[in-house]
Formats: C-alpha cells, sequence, structure tokens
C-alpha cells in the first residue's frame, strides 16, 4: 500500500484553521480525509464541524470525510487509523492535523520521522500556516508560538486581509518572508482556497520542492541588514527562552541564507552539521538547502527539521549551470556568524 499523504494545519488562536478545514471538508472534490483535532482542551472543538458524542473518537462525515479527536497520544491516533484503514474497517486516502493554536508543530512533525511504525503508513507532505492579517504583528512580537508556526510553514495563508491596508498587509507579507523564505504566501478570504494549494505540496519531500521552485532561495539580498543579530539570546541554549523585549521585527525566528561558489567537502561538512545540529537542533526549526559537493555530479538536496536531518541526491548539475550551494536556515536566535564560519571551513 503506498503512503498515506499527511498535512499539518497551524496558525494561532483565531487565525481561522477551522474556517479553511471546514471548506476542505465539505468541497466536493470526491476525496476522503481523515481529520485528527489535535485538542488539548484550552479551546473548545468545533461543534459546527464535529458533531462528538462523549464515548465515540471517530465520526465518519456524510461525504466520506472522517474526523477524530486525540484522547492520547498523536502517535497512537495515526497507529490506529492506519491499522483500521489496512483491515478495511476506514476508507481515506490522507490524513489532515489540525493543531491547537497555542501549539508548536515541531513535536507534531516530528512524530512523523521518529516513529518506525508511522513513517512506513504516512508521508508529511506539508504545514500549512494560517496567519491573521489583523492581530498577527502582535502575536508575532509577543508569542513564540506564533514565530514557531511561521518558521515551520511550507505553505502559508494571509486571513483577515481585508481588515488592514494594503500597507499592513505588505508590511506582514515582507516580515513572513524575512522569517521564513521558502514558504510560499497567499491571501485567503474565509478559507476560500484552492485544494491544490493545501494538499499535495510535497513541502517535506526532499527533491520536488527544490526542482520545482529553483528560485525559492533567493531573497532579496538587500533586506538582509535587519539580520544583525542581536547577541540577548546567545548565552541562552534552553530553546523556549522567551526574551521580553522585543524591538519592531526583532523576531526570534529568523532566516539567513549562505551561498559558496566552491564545493563542499563532503566530510568536513558532515562533521560540522552534526555538530551543530547537536548544539542547536531544538532552535533550528526547519534548514534546507541545494549543494555542490566535491567529486559528486549532482545536486545533493538535504534538509532537516530541529536534530532531525536527511539528505538525498538530486539531479546532475548541468554543463553549463554554475555549481553554487545554496542553504537557508530558519530558527530562533541561530548564530549566524558561527553558522557562516564554520561552513566556510567545510568548502574545498
Amino acid at each position: 500500500m503506498s503512503l498515506i499523504p499527511a498535512t499539518i494545519l497551524t496558525g494561532f488562536l483565531g487565525s481561522g484553521k477551522t474556517t479553511l478545514l471546514q471548506r476542505v471538508l465539505t468541497e466536493a472534490h470526491g476525496q476522503k480525509i481523515a481529520v485528527i483535532e489535535n485538542e488539548f482542551g484550552e479551546e473548545n472543538i468545533d461543534n459546527d464541524i464535529l458533531v462528538t458524542d462523549a464515548n465515540e473518537q471517530i465520526i465518519q462525515m456524510s461525504n466520506g470525510c472522517i474526523c477524530c479527536t486525540i484522547r492520547e497520544d498523536l502517535r497512537a491516533t495515526l497507529a490506529d487509523l492506519a491499522a483500521k484503514r489496512r483491515k478495511g474497517e476506514l476508507d481515506f486516502e490522507r490524513v489532515v492535523i489540525e493543531t491547537t493554536g497555542l501549539a508548536d508543530p515541531g513535536p507534531v512533525a516530528q512524530t512523523f520521522f521518529m516513529d518506525d511504525e508511522i513513517a512506513e503508513s504516512f508521508l508529511l507532505d506539508a504545514i500549512v500556516t494560517l496567519v491573521d492579517a489583523k492581530h498577527a504583528s502582535q502575536q508575532l512580537n509577543d508569542r513564540v508560538e506564533a514565530q514557531r508556526q511561521v518558521g515551520f510553514a511550507d505553505q502559508i495563508f494571509i486571513s483577515k486581509a481585508d481588515l488592514v491596508s494594503a500597507d499592513e498587509l505588505a508590511t506582514l507579507q515582507h516580515r513572513l518572508k524575512h522569517m521564513n523564505p521558502r514558504a510560499e504566501q497567499r491571501v485567503a478570504h474565509f478559507g476560500a482556497v484552492p485544494i491544490k494549494d493545501v494538499f499535495d505540496l510535497r513541502g517535506f519531500n526532499l527533491n520536488a520542492k527544490l526542482d520545482i521552485d529553483p528560485d525559492f532561495l533567493t531573497v532579496d539580498d538587500h533586506h538582509d541588514h535587519h539580520d544583525h543579530d542581536h547577541a540577548h539570546g546567545e548565552h541562552c541554549d534552553h530553546p523556549s527562552h522567551q526574551h521580553g523585549h522585543h524591538h519592531h521585527h526583532d523576531d526570534d525566528v529568523k532566516s539567513f541564507i549562505f551561498r559558496a561558489e566552491r564545493a563542499f567537502d563532503p566530510a568536513r561538512l558532515e562533521d560540522f552539521l552534526g555538530a551543530i545540529v547537536n548544539i542547536y537542533g531544538p532552535r533550528m526549526l526547519r534548514y534546507k538547502g541545494v549543494l555542490s559537493m566535491q567529486w559528486v555530479e549532482r545536486k545533493v538536496i538535504f534538509q532537516g527539521v530541529h536534530q532531525l536531518m536527511g539528505s538525498d541526491l538530486g539531479p546532475v548539475w548541468k554543463p553549463d549551470e554554475p555549481r553554487v550551494s545554496k542553504m537557508v536556515f530558519i530558527g530562533i536566535d541561530l548564530p549566524r556568524d558561527i553558522l557562516t564560519q564554520g561552513l566556510e571551513q567545510c568548502l574545498v
């Protein structure tokens, strides 16, 4: 049986996750979707989507979709769904996990890689994040969860854009791009988004994203001056360390891009990345790159989430193509200078 694609739907409280989900569930797309509501009790599950009775964990919807609320942990729920599907007790083609508005998507994403049983049944397709245009700037200033949701995203939908001015929207889009240059942004009006922008994005697929969009790593270089890292977090390795003070746009979640025209020495790079992930892993939300390696005729595609890192061989470098390595790092107070110096020392 082929792997079941899974989408993580995240976004801060009130950003419109349920509206989007309702649209996805009720649209006549003919897909059978299992929805997992990752409920922690601080927000009440939306009864208009799920009519739960106390004993029932899985509800079959009239259009063939099914919904369930997590009463135990996510791993157990996924394993249960996969087992019921194998036995023919449930029929669904994909899974959507809606996290609570206060959730860090990191541990949810890691479930798909840390557990062999889950990895053999499911494929994490993408993390889709909703951002509320009206309240985003306050939420991003005050809440580290809101920043992490942006940092993890493969696709960002901006909701409530009609409630802000064109300038405010442009400022928000610029800020989101600065925090996460690899996620595509779209404005979504009341959850009205085409299914193709939500599913089969292959955001976690090692090869697909970079082959389809080779420019996803190119960000306006002249905006990089925002990134002079204030050293206010570097003595503290605790990933959830929150700084009480926030300068304008001095987000804890930042991205930076490393480019190199010389090839990497594979052994040195592996040692360096291993060490960096060991120390800063909890603060590294997403990192990804297309690399030119010494003695390797094909592009090396690598990416990671926190301490989990993987690489794969991509297409062959074309004869006339400049062999430039590009990497993007998205994380919380990452020491840009240490990373840059270390990567430079791994070049041939």
